[in-house]
């Protein structure tokens, strides 16, 4: 199977109900395979990385398992459903947001009888304090220290057609993320090898021009004798080279630093990737409240994922449901559209 068939059958390829050892083997195939296939040659490969794969995957399923159940976003639920008014300022904001989605969009066409789709409604997330006002018993007090949350840019992704597609496909491309972790990192030191080597084959250009200018047609035709500090020079700075390309290490010892790097990210997934329960009692202006304010507030909970690789990112998301019924009708993009005006 090919890389491009593999992101195809991805949904049948993570088993986010079980462990086994045929997932383990996929797992170590697909991260090898997209990030090296000559760490095949290293020896003993999949025995190095069974351990931390199987940490990787043992780690994924369990964030996955863990989120609680999807939630039906619609505009009528939008004043009984704390997460919702915390997310959309209106609830009019709900199908400008869905009328963006493609992604639901293309699903419900493929598949003309299914009634409700799945997905994960993601938003940035950001937190911010401020000075307002705040109400203690009946005096109301000023330039009172708050903490506000806001989401923005909501978004529908990974869409299917049950819960338990849609937390398969969020294991997945968990499990893609940490292999691009590790792909960056294995590409800054194959960058720094090409750089090395790119500049010993230029020292040795400059070096044998240099040489080629000694005695010859060059003193004929009067060009001026190479003085022997620049090929000196030229040749400390080859030799330094040389020594440099030593520590990195022959095509073997390279192979296995690559394989090394894949297996300390698959081994330590939670450096990389985290999902956080957020459980926050807010204001009707996303305020954050204690239990002793007197303030009307909701409690609302959704996940916050952090990314802390390359890309760094935070979001907020949930899982979610939508019937076809909900979905608006595909608004026009007028700035695409004007591209082709």
């Amino acid at each position: 199977m090919g890389i491009i068939d593999w992101f195809k059958n991805r949904p049948t390829q993570f088993d986010g109900d079980r462990q086994s050892n045929q997932m383990t083997q996929w797992a170590i195939d697909k991260a090898v395979t997209l990030t090296n296939p000559r760490l095949k040659l290293v020896r003993a490969y999949q025995e190095r990385l069974a351990p931390a794969v199987e940490t990787s995957v043992r780690y994924l399923r369990q964030t996955v398992l863990a989120l609680p159940p999807a939630i039906k976003v619609c505009t009528a639920n939008w004043s009984s459903d704390p997460v919702l008014r915390a997310f959309f300022v209106a609830a009019a904001d709900i199908p400008n947001a869905l009328s963006r989605s493609s992604n639901l969009r293309t699903l419900f066409d493929k598949y003309p009888d299914l009634d409700e789709a799945y997905f994960i409604l993601a938003l940035r997330y950001n937190e911010q304090r401020v000075l307002g006002v705040a109400l203690q018993g009946e005096v109301v007090q000023r330039e009172v220290a708050q903490t506000v949350v806001g989401f923005s840019d909501p978004e529908a992704r990974i869409c299917g057609q049950r819960d338990t597609e849609v937390r398969l496909l969020l294991g997945t491309q968990g499990y893609e993320y940490l292999v691009a972790q590790a792909l960056s990192q294995i590409g800054e030191d194959r960058s720094e090898r090409r750089e090395l080597e790119d500049n010993r084959a230029l020292i040795r250009s400059r070096l044998r021009l240099l040489q080629q200018q000694g005695p010859g047609l060059g003193s004929v035709f009067g060009s001026a004798p190479v003085g022997s500090s620049e090929r000196l020079k030229l040749e400390a700075q080859l030799l330094e080279n040389e020594r440099q390309l030593e520590t990195i290490g022959s095509l073997q010892s390279v192979l296995d630093a690559e394989l090394e790097i894949l297996r300390e990210v698959l081994a330590n997934p939670q450096r990389y990737l985290s999902v956080e329960k957020k459980q926050l009692r807010l204001s009707t202006m996303n305020v954050v409240l204690d239990k002793t304010s007197t303030d009307v507030a909701s409690d609302v909970v959704f996940s916050l994922a952090e990314l802390s690789g390359t890309p760094a990112l935070q979001r907020a998301f949930v899982m979610a449901r939508l019937a076809r019924s909900d979905l608006p009708a595909a608004r026009i993009n007028f700035a695409e559209a004007q591209r082709y005006l």
